[in-house]
């Protein structure tokens, strides 16, 4: 795969009429913009989203994008899909083809869905790692207790897998309904987890992943993430 990061010398070369060598001196004349600083280096990097401005032309100026969609049952998490509906489908933006999901939600299961065209950001969120607390709000098909609070809190253990989950908050919001907060993303894991207790989940809604709530966006719809939103792993 091609790399979309190159030295600035480069990039300058290839990009305009001078050369690798003219570069320290272009340098030198504060004659470069990297996203609005003056360069200092040929070593710097220039990543898909660096501006560069070389003697006051834009040569590169690819913004990133980063939208948050609710999206509705039956709407499938992928780019493209010859029976159903797409999460794709119901964004309005100019450079939606350029979009990929952060973090799929089954078919059936709505609410909170990320999209970007950064893949260093979709990377750092969905790492384990980075430990963001994913909440959602599930309806089941037979009475809550006590007693899963402190099972979720411990961790279930996935024969299958041969794992036991990281320590789970859940909140008991009436007899048939909870909000769950967790950090990491099995396959079905909330399903799976409510199935130790042979308990189905009716209903699955995520509401947030760390800072991004939400809170105010209507079903179906979507709208482009808050600089304070964008920066959700800083200062958690």
């Amino acid at each position: 795969m091609k790399s979309r990061t190159s030295r600035l010398d480069r990039f300058i070369s290839q990009n305009s009429n001078f050369s690798m060598a003219d570069t320290r001196l272009l340098i030198a004349q504060k004659r470069i913009l990297l996203d609005g600083s003056l360069a200092h280096s040929i070593q710097q990097l220039v990543t898909e989203f660096t501006q560069v401005v070389l003697d006051g032309r834009c040569l590169k100026d690819n913004q990133p994008v980063y939208i948050m969609l609710n999206k509705p049952r039956g709407v499938v998490s992928a780019t493209r899909d010859t029976r159903h509906t797409t999460v794709l489908d119901l964004v309005q933006h100019p450079r939606k083809s350029e979009l990929h999901i952060v973090g799929r939600l089954d078919l059936n299961t709505t609410g909170l869905v990320l999209l970007t065209n950064n893949g260093a950001w979709s990377r750092n969120i969905s790492l384990p790692e980075t430990k963001l607390e994913k909440t959602y709000e599930v309806t089941l098909s037979k009475p809550l207790t006590d007693e899963y609070a402190a099972v979720f809190r411990d961790g279930i253990y996935f024969g299958y897998e041969g794992i036991t989950t990281k320590p789970a908050r859940l909140e008991i919001l009436s007899d048939y309904t909870a909000r769950l907060s967790l950090t990491e993303g099995k396959y079905h894991q909330v399903k799976r987890m409510f199935g130790f207790f042979q308990n189905e989940v009716l209903s699955l809604h995520r509401v947030s992943v760390g800072r991004i709530s939400l809170e105010g966006l209507d079903e179906g719809f979507c709208r482009e993430l808050t600089a304070k939103e964008i920066a959700v792993n800083e200062n958690r």
